[in-house]
């Protein structure tokens, strides 16, 4: 006699066929794809969150997102998402960590929005200095090929492979030749790896050579940039955030791709046309709540104001500078002038407000600049001020006069604590004030430990006692 097998609903039948009808769909209509979605519930997370959340919260933002997917038949993207090394008093820079090659070849490159190609050390290179990480080896992986001569590329002597040369204000060039390899972003991104384009160099002058970091990799808008290769190929949206971390700490995190803007970000328009870099649209700057008295064009002379990670400080028009100067030294008479740590140059320092970061604000004014829409993005001292090396609690300004270069410059110093996102989908760029440091410890991070950072950043820091925003709840779709 058969076992009596027991009656289940018919309609609790239909809810579950309806639930796996669903999720085919979600996936594609693909089997796999459905069996990847059941792994990830014991293994890898599909959505990396920039912060934790209630379960329930980013159970509402995840289903958001796979209803929006429903309804448009578009995958989601995935992101490239990075932790960021090393600061910019004791580097000047910050760096990540990419792979190049099969197998993969670990690499430190230095953050740089204004440069527009990707490059490391090669390993015929007889003109590169000592840096982080051993040269790139071609030989030795198994997917690389040399770009060959062709209409859109400078061509070697030989007119056999594609060359680049990169040449910067500090007087430091770069060249080599251009190879084509597999690209990966670590186990902590939900990006797979990528071919791309990049430089293999063959010499290296000035700070190039003698900086600890490997090479660049290149943010900017161009036909080399790993942002437009990348979003060339459909695997990123056309967008990209930096959030550096504050004085003394360094650190901080990087995404390739789009996210969601935080609430209360600010906007800028940036005009692809204006210029090859990152431009905003300023037009006044107020110290103290007081606007200098300048006319709004002194801001968009020559390449305009111009917004680099990779440049370290803050360049003015000399009538800016001066300006600027003018009205900080009317809110801090009460601090004693002193001589910069570098006789060679004429920093404008002062002690006599303590060493504690947290207590700037107390003796610095903050510092306003206002965009052409009326939004205004708040500098705290920290992204106008520089830490003495000499002298114990001095500061210096950051902020500098650009010689007789009209243009303003914007380096990584005033974006510190900020998420900086370059939406150039949308042709703007969004600041958000957060903190940066602290970053990286809220990510959702794969088992796979990070990678080392340079021996040089500070951890002995008290940035964590700012009081700071907290992290918006970001949402980055997964593989």
């Amino acid at each position: 006699m058969r076992p009596t097998m027991a009656r289940v609903p018919w309609d609790f039948l239909l809810f579950l066929f309806l639930v796996l009808i669903f999720d085919l769909v979600l996936c594609g209509g693909n089997l796999e794809n459905f069996k990847g979605v059941i792994r990830s519930d014991h293994g890898s997370a599909m959505v990396l969150p920039l912060v934790f959340s209630s379960f329930n919260s980013s159970k509402r933002v995840v289903l958001g997102e796979q209803h929006r997917r429903l309804q448009t038949n578009e995958p989601l993207k995935s992101n490239a998402h990075m932790k960021l090394y090393d600061d910019l008093l004791t580097n000047g820079y910050y760096t990540t960590r990419i792979w190049i090659g099969t197998p993969p070849q670990e690499f430190a490159l230095i953050v740089d929005s204004g440069s527009t190609v990707t490059y490391v050390p090669c390993s015929t290179c007889e003109q590169c200095g000592n840096h982080q990480d051993p040269k790139f080896q071609p030989d030795s992986s198994s997917t690389y090929q040399p770009v060959r001569c062709n209409l859109d590329c400078d061509c070697d002597r030989e007119k056999d492979q594609c060359v680049y040369e990169r040449q910067y204000a500090e007087m430091s060039s770069s060249s080599g030749v251009l190879g084509n390899d597999i690209v990966s972003f670590g186990n902590e991104s939900a990006l797979p790896p990528h071919r791309a384009v990049f430089g293999c160099e063959n010499a290296e002058t000035g700070d190039l050579y003698s900086q600890h970091a490997d090479g660049i990799i290149g943010l900017g808008r161009g036909k080399l940039s790993i942002m437009d290769q990348l979003v060339e190929k459909g695997a990123i949206t056309d967008s990209f955030s930096l959030c550096y971390g504050g004085m003394g700490f360094g650190g901080g995190g990087m995404v390739l791709g789009g996210i969601p803007p935080p609430p209360g970000m600010v906007f800028s328009h940036s005009d692809p046309l204006r210029s090859p870099y990152y431009n905003l649209e300023l037009k006044e700057i107020h110290v103290a709540g007081k606007s200098l008295r300048l006319n709004p064009s002194v801001f968009n002379s020559k390449h305009g104001t111009v917004l680099d990670s990779g440049t370290t400080y803050a360049y003015l028009p000399e009538v800016a500078f001066l300006a600027f100067k003018d009205a900080m030294m009317k809110q801090i008479h009460s601090l004693r002038r002193i001589p910069g740590p570098d006789p060679s140059y004429h920093d404008v320092c002062f002690s006599g407000s303590g060493s504690e970061v947290s207590e700037l604000s107390k003796t610095f004014p903050d510092v306003n600049m206002v965009f052409e829409n009326g939004q205004m993005v708040t500098l705290a001292p920290e992204n106008y001020l520089f830490r003495h090396s000499k002298v114990r609690g001095a500061y210096c300004l950051g902020v500098f006069q650009n010689g007789k270069d009209p243009t303003t410059l914007l380096g990584g110093i005033i974006v510190r604590n900020t998420l900086v996102t370059y939406d150039r989908g949308n042709e703007r760029i969004g600041f958000w004030k957060t903190n940066c440091s602290e970053l990286w410890e809220r990510l959702q991070l794969a088992s796979a430990p990070p990678p080392r950072p340079s021996p040089s950043v500070d951890k002995n820091s008290t940035m964590k006692s700012l009081a700071q925003p907290p992290l918006p709840d970001i949402y980055i779709p997964g593989p």
